[in-house]
């Protein structure tokens, strides 16, 4: 349903469904208005778990470890405030973590006495090594719990996420991993990865309805995290199924039909190329990096991350470094170079790097994506009337500064020695 005359190169942020998964989620909506009673109370138990065993083959889980809820944001949320923390215990993430994320790490660090110590990732980078060395670095005996990304937001990097993984375990560190961009992006088998939490997107890359996500949590940690609603579920007497299980199913009365067309979007994305899922991504990276190929060569700079890194989408710094400016990391859609591209009918992500630059340097990165319905020519366009905006736009501010963020006094930044 996307408008003609746009070149949308932005399915990373909220994505674009496909009209036969839109019918898919209105005939669950008119079943659900049939009888709304029957519907909620009695049958869509049994629909959820038709839906989260497609899912679970999908991402490579048990479906009872699984729980469906509306995006990554309340996937985190739910296990960084079922956290028990001591003061002084310490939170890790890096500094290409997404703003929401960090904002609730530094939420429940400062209810709670504990620290967010964030983890100094180059950008451009050479390579994998650099993420973990700089994750490592920030590891002490008070870390409790690392949030990583899969892919990174504004830097559209894919971490080496099972090693990170590993090498924490070793130390006693369990990981969350935040995987919004991940599902239909990479091929996923979040069990054999190990992490204690995973929690994605499906309204991204997979192409389902808006408000469909989902968490996963090891089982021998399900019985500490909440729904962030409480709900009957909490002194339920049933004993036919887990409290996880319960507890995140009924979260009060909800429209389910986002979860329930997740099925039809998993089948309409597998049904696009011959070959299925593995073909469309491959197809995706393949133009992420001729995007990147273009718009490195118009703006004469070099590629800022080696092949390995990128998935379905890819970022590339555009300008010089500026200093002052009120920008934060979700000033995305004010920006002078993100409105000067809409004239040109381009619809894709500017975005300020660091993303929290606290007073200090900063520049802007462009941020691509590419999914099924995207083209090279689409790509060649970008790259064509790129330079001359960011000329037209340079050093201007963002239309609707915002003031500058506080960086939280639980917060400390560390850089691998």
């Amino acid at each position: 349903m996307l408008e003609p005359g746009v070149d949308f190169l932005n399915h990373g942020s909220f994505g674009a469904t496909p009209r036969v998964v839109l019918a898919a989620q209105r005939a669950w909506r008119d079943r659900i208005e049939v009888e709304p009673v029957r519907f909620l109370a009695r049958d869509v138990e049994g629909h959820l778990d038709r839906a989260r065993e497609v899912l679970a083959e999908f991402v490579g889980a048990d479906p009872d470890d699984l729980a469906f809820v509306p995006n990554a944001t309340t996937g985190f949320n739910s296990v960084l405030r079922s956290l028990v923390l001591e003061s002084g215990d310490e939170l890790v993430t890096t500094d290409h973590a997404y703003n929401a994320a960090k904002n609730v790490l530094e939420w429940v660090a400062h209810r709670l006495g504990a620290r967010v110590v964030v983890a100094r990732v180059p950008f451009p980078i050479h390579g994998p090594e650099e993420v973990v060395e700089a994750v490592l670095a920030a590891v002490t005996p008070r870390t409790r719990l690392a949030l990583l990304d899969h892919v990174t937001s504004p830097t559209a990097l894919i971490y080496p996420i099972g090693r990170l993984i590993a090498e924490l375990a070793d130390r006693g560190v369990e990981t969350l991993v935040d995987g919004a961009h991940a599902p239909g992006m990479l091929e996923l088998n979040v069990t054999r990865l190990g992490a204690a939490y995973y929690t994605g997107n499906l309204h991204k890359w997979v192409c389902a309805p808006k408000g469909a996500g989902f968490l996963w949590v090891r089982r021998d940690r399900q019985a500490v995290v909440r729904p962030i609603a409480i709900s009957h579920g909490a002194n339920s007497p049933r004993t036919d199924r887990s409290r996880f299980r319960i507890e995140f199913d009924w979260t009060g009365t909800v429209d389910p039909s986002a979860y329930l067309a997740v099925p039809e979007a998993l089948r309409f994305g597998a049904s696009l190329l011959p070959g299925g899922w593995a073909v469309l991504r491959e197809q995706n990276h393949e133009l992420a990096l001729a995007a990147r190929d273009l718009i490195c060569a118009a703006l004469g700079v070099e590629a800022p991350a080696p092949d390995e890194m990128i998935g379905s989408m890819v970022a590339v710094p555009i300008g010089g470094q500026q200093t002052g400016g009120q920008v934060q990391g979700m000033d995305l859609y004010g920006d002078p170079v993100h409105d000067a591209l809409i004239d040109h009918g381009i619809q894709v992500v500017i975005t300020p790097w660091p993303q929290r630059p606290e007073g200090g340097p900063w520049q802007r990165l462009v941020r691509v994506s590419c999914a099924a319905y995207n083209d090279l020519a689409q790509m060649e366009r970008l790259a064509a009337v790129l330079p001359a905006v960011i000329a037209g736009a340079s050093g201007r501010p963002h239309r609707h500064p915002r003031p500058a963020r506080q960086t939280a006094p639980t917060t400390e930044s560390v850089r691998p020695s």
